[in-house]
């Protein structure tokens, strides 16, 4: 069964780190592209990051840009996002979805706040 599993969002104040893990199970994240989306309270979808097969080119929203960094660890077939200097409206439930095959994570709530 193809699967994608998020991990690593809570709570944090303004100006702090978290990191965001997907999970893969199923397939070879390796040899696809996957993509972190986020969806506000009251706001549709908006894409945040993705990277290319084989640890490819990687894209940024404006609104995320040297901040967030995605990443791939192969030898644990997991994609992370990496966000430091997290703002308020940063507040989301993030997913990650693999785009070959159409299929989407649970989402993970990430909630800035002081």
């Amino acid at each position: 069964q193809l699967q994608l599993v998020e991990s690593g969002g809570g709570l944090v104040q303004p100006g702090g780190s978290l990191r965001l893990s997907c999970a893969a199970s199923g397939f070879t994240l390796d040899y696809y592209a996957i993509g972190w989306f986020r969806q506000a309270p009251g706001k549709a979808r908006e894409g945040v990051s993705c990277i290319g097969s084989s640890g490819g080119t990687t894209h940024y929203a404006e609104s995320v840009k040297g901040r967030f960094t995605i990443s791939r660890d192969n030898a644990k077939n997991t994609v992370y996002l990496q966000m430091n200097t997290l703002k308020p409206e940063d507040t989301a439930v993030y997913y990650c979805y693999a785009p070959t095959f159409g299929i989407w994570g649970q989402g993970t709530l990430v909630t800035v706040s002081s």
